[in-house]
């Protein structure tokens, strides 16, 4: 044995691999340079639930697996983008062919190496230790990382990338990410443009439309990503991330089109087969709904990945449906979900909404008014979110029609709209939330038209050097509806124009308590989940 460095005996391995006598040789390849267990996995799915719950300092893995919906190169995208790999974590790809655009593509994406067949135990020694002393050299960067010193981190990744040291590629990639964690998209662009002065590589140019959309250039950004996905139509980034750009913009037909597309060329991808099934449930296409979101459940059963939002809108087509026996199955899900996390208020709502959906389907349907209700009531707390607001539109227009004539539900869809049409976004969620009711969906509109009547009337206001007199009238009514975009209105002219708000200081203060109370971000937007893993971001875990 020629053990390969001398933290090698501390190490765990995974080889994922669909032929057995590969995974053999593997096995026998890292046990004689010192690895102590090595674990064999078949098939890809196998492998990263294994990798959600248990980090290994060494996966090698097959690129291609016949018949397989997922690639090791989807393996590792999906591990990165969802912060599922930690930076300590030696990933190889192994690979029948060598193309240059296999090999490119697996240098973009930041894979630690790649090993052609046949390969000698030899080769695959000097790329474990290649991989392993880059690791080190980048340890104080992953140290400043997992310390929270963020720009300290940035900065060092710069210093690598800008004096062309080793690894500068990665340290480029590095750098800008941190730059955007540290809310200085300024600094990430430049360091993108500087990459793309050299040669035109992908994630830069992700990477610019990345850093326009943090810079609050929402429209630029999609302009820089529908000319990517123009040129590469096959970089699967590019076309997830011009979806949520266009979510956010409140252009759901033409998110589902591009989330669509990066769930064809990733179909191993569980967190975009999940968003494209909502995304087409929020515009009526039930049936491609239906059919990403099973597809979906199958491939995510017991992982991590598996939102509960997803189950909980396959939940509401299977009753629709009038499937019986499935609708049970992910009833009980969701009830064992809630059961086991007590303490989680989002969980328990959606257990009650299964609870709901299995009474409707038994024609139970006091009880399922009873839930309506009770979720009703709880429209007024802070907690209660747009999440929570879709799934009470959605059962309360499933009830039975003499019960949708309940005096509670007039003012609580008004109160509903009210409180979370902060934009065009979250409006067209909550109309995608009742489906086919178009006099519901009407006044969910109209509301939202009365606030940003009431935004363009405290700007007149202010622009007018009424800024007081605005300020009071946006407090006012965020306060009684809630409305965070009205609340954060307030903020900001309070801002601009202090000098002209009398007893500023109390304002501010009473902006900010409405701040802390009601203007939460919202989670999912049309089913799609917001979270700070970005298409096309390098992984920073520590």
């Amino acid at each position: 044995m020629q053990l390969l460095d001398r933290d090698i005996l501390q190490s765990k391995a995974m080889i994922i691999d669909g032929n057995a006598t590969s995974r053999s040789i593997m096995a026998a390849q890292l046990r004689e340079l010192g690895v102590p267990e090595v674990r064999q996995v078949s098939r890809v799915q196998d492998a990263r639930l294994a990798l959600e719950r248990q980090p290994h300092d060494i996966v090698l893995c097959e690129m291609d697996f016949d018949g397989g919906p997922m690639s090791g190169q989807d393996l590792l995208d999906e591990l990165r983008r969802e912060q599922l790999l930690p930076h300590g974590t030696a990933f190889i790809l192994i690979t029948g062919s060598a193309s240059y655009a296999q090999v490119m593509e697996a240098a973009e994406s930041t894979v630690d190496a790649y090993l052609v067949k046949p390969y000698s135990a030899a080769v695959l020694a000097q790329r474990l230790a290649q991989v392993r002393q880059r690791k080190r050299e980048l340890e104080p960067l992953y140290t400043a990382i997992r310390n929270g010193e963020i720009a300290r981190a940035a900065e060092l990744a710069q210093q690598r990338f800008e004096a062309r040291s080793s690894h500068w590629k990665l340290a480029a990639q590095m750098a800008a990410e941190l730059w955007l964690r540290a809310e200085q998209p300024e600094r990430a662009l430049a360091i993108y443009e500087a990459v793309l002065a050299e040669r035109a590589h992908g994630f830069a140019r992700l990477g610019v439309a990345r850093a326009r959309l943090a810079k609050g250039e929402p429209s630029a950004a999609r302009r820089q990503l529908e000319a990517l996905v123009a040129s590469e139509p096959g970089f699967a980034d590019a076309h997830d991330l011009l979806a949520r750009v266009c979510i956010e913009q409140g252009e759901f037909e033409a998110a589902l089109a591009s989330m669509a597309s990066a769930a064809a060329l990733t179909p191993g991808c569980l967190v975009r087969q999940q968003h494209h099934g909502a995304l087409a449930w929020y515009l009526g296409a039930r049936d491609d709904a239906k059919r990403q979101l099973e597809r979906a459940l199958a491939l995510g059963r017991g992982s991590k990945l598996l939102d509960a939002h997803s189950l909980a809108l396959l939940a509401l087509l299977r009753l629709d449906g009038r499937d019986a026996r499935t609708l049970g199955a992910v009833v009980d899900m969701l009830t064992a979900w809630a059961a086991a996390a007590p303490e989680n208020a989002r969980l328990q709502r959606l257990g009650r909404l299964a609870s709901a959906l299995a009474a409707l389907h038994a024609r139970r349907d006091d009880e399922a008014l009873a839930v309506v209700r009770e979720l009703a009531a709880a429209a007024a707390l802070p907690e209660f979110d747009l999440e929570a607001a879709v799934f009470t539109l959605a059962l309360w227009v499933r009830l039975p029609p003499a019960l949708r004539d309940d005096p509670v539900f007039e003012p609580l869809l008004r109160t509903l709209a009210l409180r979370f049409g902060v934009s065009k976004a979250a409006t067209e969620t909550l109309v995608g939330a009742v489906g086919d009711h178009p006099k519901a969906a009407e006044t969910i509109r109209a509301q939202h038209a009365e606030i940003a009547q009431a935004a363009e009337q405290a700007m007149n206001h202010a622009l007018k050097g009424r800024a007081g007199a605005a300020v009071q009238m946006l407090l006012e009514q965020g306060e009684q509806s809630g409305n965070a975009k009205l609340i954060e209105m307030a903020g900001a002219v309070t801002r601009r124009y202090a000098d002209q708000i009398p007893e500023v200081e109390a304002v501010r203060e009473r902006a900010k308590a409405l701040q802390g109370r009601w203007c939460a971000p919202a989670t999912h937007l049309a089913g799609v989940l917001r979270s700070a893993r970005c298409p096309g971001g390098v992984v920073l875990r520590g």
